[in-house]
């Protein structure tokens, strides 16, 4: 069995969710029998949905915190007339506003709130329940109650002490004890453990680890050292996702890594493979660890996705001068600057437009800048779509990332066929870009000002877009793709866990 530890997942994941995905479907294709762990309290969703919603199959997941119970991880079936039965008999009143149904009782504010899956079903991920105006105790459901959180009024708030996760047939599993410093305990019946490091250690324990087994580690941070302690003979694999070191602070005699990977690089000698996403990152891992620390450790290069095929573009061809961006809307992805150079690039060519796709916290910002340079006519936020099918229908990809350990949408984009305009950064563009062959690498510095970088994009775009043979750029981004093929990307995980 093959183990994959992760921390947490959310509807607007990171391109470490989406690697695990892509690893799934390898997994699966070769016939390798693979469960994806993740470690995070997760109670504002159902993970199944999460999981699902990404392309994980419910039997590959485990949750940290159902792995104690016999609850599987499995779709919301929980209804509203499910939450009923627990007082029927009862008067109460029933209203519904979207997401969001309450049965309010008899008495001075006692009330169930109930939170649904979404605004048209019945479907029950958790209640509220509200005594005398005071929060007392939320139930979280999937086909049956799966925890309950405990709370008491504390500084004119509800804080939350304890929570109790049970067996499908009602009886309790095990507890979680809270302090209010955020401390944890946790209660079985055998035992108490008194940190979430040694709950995940009892996990990794309880999995009984033998010398076939395979663990790779995609986040270590809090969780490392416990799965390291017990994973027994099992070959331990850590997948490197991001820059790893910082280069700013690093010299000949020092190098100061990612704090993300300095605990997995510390433990060298209990790794058997790193895993880096380009050739260029492997070949650096190994040079710094004999550099720094005398030894080459097994650094094996395999991309975090792969391309089921390459994609061209249906009848109605490409969109001209039609641009694209796909990321989380995040403010290290500079998706503001984008925006900017658009804009600056359609006063030389004025049929240029930049659909940008994902979502994030910046979204309000990026939509109050449109509104700024009144550009909506040409730049769209569109949302989180599902990509495969869309790369093909544009003429190129842009992106003004300053950190990207791979980048799966530039592959997917390349895969489209599509040139890539990007800052001179590891990992990702140096990977996918070839120098006025297939886009540009613009390099930029610390000491450049946002205004510099942003016509540096916006004057590579004008070049592209006015004077380069798009076609001969798409064709060679198809050449470069065909290297991440998913056979190929397969073959390489095969000689990992043959």
């Amino acid at each position: 069995m093959i183990y994959n530890f992760n921390l947490g997942i959310g509807w607007a994941s990171s391109g470490v969710e989406y690697a695990q995905v892509y690893r799934a479907r390898m997994f699966r294709n070769i016939g390798a029998e693979a469960r994806f762990i993740f470690t995070d309290m997760i109670n504002q969703d159902n993970i199944q949905i999460l999981t699902e919603n990404i392309g994980l199959l419910d039997h590959e997941v485990i949750w940290l915190y159902s792995f104690f119970t016999d609850h599987k991880v499995s779709p919301l079936t929980y209804t509203l007339k499910d939450v009923e039965k627990a007082f029927e008999g009862e008067a109460f009143t029933f209203t519904r506003e979207g997401k969001k149904a309450r049965y309010t009782f008899g008495g001075q504010g006692n009330f169930y709130t109930c939170y649904l899956q979404d605004e048209t079903s019945d479907l029950v991920h958790r209640v509220e329940m509200v005594s005398g105006g005071c929060l007392i105790r939320k139930d979280f459901f999937d086909h049956c109650k799966l925890f309950s959180e405990y709370y008491a009024p504390l500084d004119n708030a509800a804080h939350l002490y304890a929570r109790r996760f049970f067996n499908e047939d009602g009886s309790l599993a095990y507890e979680e004890i809270i302090d209010e410093e955020e401390n944890v305990m946790y209660r079985f019946p055998d035992r108490v453990l008194y940190s979430k490091e040694e709950f995940v250690g009892y996990m990794v324990e309880r999995l009984q680890l033998t010398e076939d087994d395979i663990v790779i580690i995609d986040r270590t941070t809090g969780i490392g050292q416990s799965i390291l302690q017990h994973a027994g003979k099992a070959k331990v694999g850590i997948v490197i996702h991001a820059d790893h070191f910082s280069e700013g602070s690093t010299d000949e005699d020092y190098i100061l890594w990612n704090n993300y990977y300095e605990y997995a690089f510390a433990q060298h000698k209990h790794i058997d493979f790193y895993v880096c996403a380009t050739e260029n990152q492997s070949e650096l891992v190994r040079q710094q660890f004999e550099h720094y620390i005398g030894i080459r450790p097994n650094v094996i290069t395999i991309p975090v996705g792969s391309l089921s095929k390459l994609r061209y573009p249906g009848e109605n061809g490409r969109k001209k001068h039609g641009l694209i961006t796909a990321s989380r809307l995040a403010s290290e992805k500079h998706v503001d600057w984008l925006i900017e150079a658009v804009v600056k690039v359609h006063s030389v060519v004025p049929d240029v437009s930049l659909d940008i796709y994902g979502k994030g916290v910046e979204e309000e910002k990026l939509q109050k800048l449109m509104e700024k340079h009144h550009c909506d006519s040409y730049v769209k936020l569109c949302g989180q779509q599902k990509l495969d099918e869309v790369y093909q229908n544009y003429d190129a990809y842009f992106t003004a990332s300053t950190s990207e350990g791979f980048g799966l949408t530039l592959l997917e984009a390349i895969g489209g066929g599509l040139p890539i305009i990007g800052f001179d950064v590891r990992y990702g563009n140096q990977n996918f870009i070839r120098e006025g062959e297939n886009g540009y690498i613009i390099p930029i510095n610390d000491r450049m000002e946002q205004k510099e970088k942003i016509q540096l994009l916006a004057d590579a775009m004008i070049k592209m877009l006015s004077t380069d043979d798009m076609e001969a750029f798409h064709q060679r981004s198809y050449e470069i793709a065909e290297q991440y093929l998913t056979e190929k990307i397969e073959q390489r995980w095969k000689e990992v866990v043959r």
